[in-house]
């Protein structure tokens, strides 16, 4: 069994609070679990308006299976355009657990 890890941090440029913010995650959220087989929640910066960190993981029995579909949800969040803005991520593969 092999794991990916995936930390994104997200930039929120038009979001003014919290709830704002909340909605927007709550889409992104919702959109890549309906695309992809993976688990994904927020989990650092809750109290920053304009920061978005998500933490994704994929299990998978292979390590090249898993690290592709990290990729494709990396791209996927990228085409956020309007509502977020991709600031930096990274991946980590756990092998053979």
């Amino acid at each position: 069994m092999n794991v990916s890890l995936c930390r994104i941090h997200l930039h929120l440029p038009m979001i003014q609070n919290l709830k704002a913010k909340r909605s927007i995650s709550q889409r992104i959220i919702t959109r890549i679990r309906s695309t992809f087989p993976v688990s994904v929640s927020e989990v650092d910066h809750q109290d920053l308006w304009q920061r978005l960190t998500l933490g994704i993981a994929c299990v998978g029995s292979e390590a090249k299976i898993t690290n592709d579909v990290m990729l494709q949800v990396i791209k996927f969040i990228d085409r956020f355009r309007g509502d977020a803005e991709l600031l930096d991520w990274e991946t980590e593969i756990i092998k053979g657990i």
